[in-house]
């Protein structure tokens, strides 16, 4: 079985590390011409979870796209949504033709948002039933340190939710797999603007008893915007949507809580986004989901505060005022 990756930042470099677990073919483009020497050379991402080593018997960097995309049966999404387009724009539809799809992004598409399966979905004329999206609490620096890690793989074809779940099932990432790919993709979005609530609010001087109303307040607000827009009978109390959105509003290792924590203490975002030197997801996730809710009419607060902070630049004080009149 041939696997391909696309993206060379920390988690796909964590999803390197579970697929060498399998006796498997992985296919692994990046972008820096200077990191695939390196990993040739040296077995490891010189810049993103460096401490991994990487089997050179089963891992092959790629440049060019188009050859990585050869004979490979699944194609792994793990770049940020916001460079997806540009990543892709070369590629056309007969290269994922026969080929199941799977994201690994946290994110929407900014230019148009869109889930980034609805997005891969359309632009290239691919069966949703085909396409899968990951979900659940799974830092890539924990699966580095092969701590234990449970993941959720949904899609609308439970045979692909299935096939690799069984995939990346490994000796510490317990899977299991479900059909509302809609649902986690959209929680998951969001509970990366609940982590950027969390840093700013702790950013500002908030405690523990604050954050704990707030992600209370952030699993109703989640889950009356994911059944509007998604009705199904799902368990939103279940790790693939819950246990993701605690781990990403409460870790260490959360960049978009990171992110949130640099501008509640002052920095604008320009000079937040030069200091983290990676994504934090949730700052476009932010715009994306409040443009949506303006036909939805969702009460959400949480999603109002950070809009306010991130792209109108309220007081942040003010801005704190007014969300703490309307948790519960």
């Amino acid at each position: 079985m041939s696997v391909t990756v696309i993206g060379g930042g920390s988690w796909a470099t964590a999803l390197i590390k579970i697929l060498s677990e399998k006796n498997i073919k992985i296919k692994w483009w990046l972008r820096d011409m200077e990191a695939i020497a390196h990993i040739k050379k040296h077995h490891h991402n010189p810049q993103y979870l460096s401490s991994v080593e990487l089997h050179p018997s089963k891992i092959k960097p790629y440049n060019n796209l188009k050859e990585a995309l050869k004979n490979s049966e699944w194609v792994i999404l793990a770049i940020p949504a916001a460079f997806i387009e540009g990543a892709l724009i070369d590629v056309n539809a007969d290269l994922f033709v026969g080929k199941k799809i799977v994201s690994g992004v946290k994110g929407m598409v900014p230019s148009c948002n869109k889930l980034v399966t609805d997005w891969f979905s359309e632009k290239f004329n691919i069966d949703k039933n085909q396409i899968a999206a990951i979900a659940g609490p799974c830092h890539a620096e924990e699966v580095a340190l092969e701590k234990q890690s449970y993941l959720t793989i949904a899609s609308d074809g439970l045979e692909t939710a299935q096939g690799f779940a069984d995939l990346l099932s490994c000796r510490f990432v317990k899977t299991a797999y479900i059909t509302d790919i809609d649902g986690v993709e959209y929680a998951a979005v969001m509970k990366n603007i609940v982590a950027l609530a969390c840093g700013i609010t702790h950013g500002l001087g908030a405690g523990d008893n604050f954050q704990a109303v707030m992600v209370s307040n952030a699993m109703l607000e989640i889950e009356r915007f994911v059944n509007k827009i998604s009705p199904n009978a799902r368990q939103i109390n279940a790790s693939a949507y819950l246990g993701d959105l605690l781990v990403t509003a409460y870790s260490q290792f959360s960049r978009n809580r990171t992110f949130g924590n640099m501008i509640g203490r002052g920095y604008s975002v320009k000079t937040a986004q030069m200091e983290l030197k990676m994504i934090a997801e949730g700052y476009y996730a932010t715009k994306s989901i409040h443009e949506i809710n303006k036909k939805l009419e969702v009460k959400m607060p949480i999603l109002d505060f950070v809009y306010g902070v991130l792209y109108k630049n309220q007081s942040l004080l003010k801005a704190f005022e007014v969300l703490k009149e309307q948790l519960i």
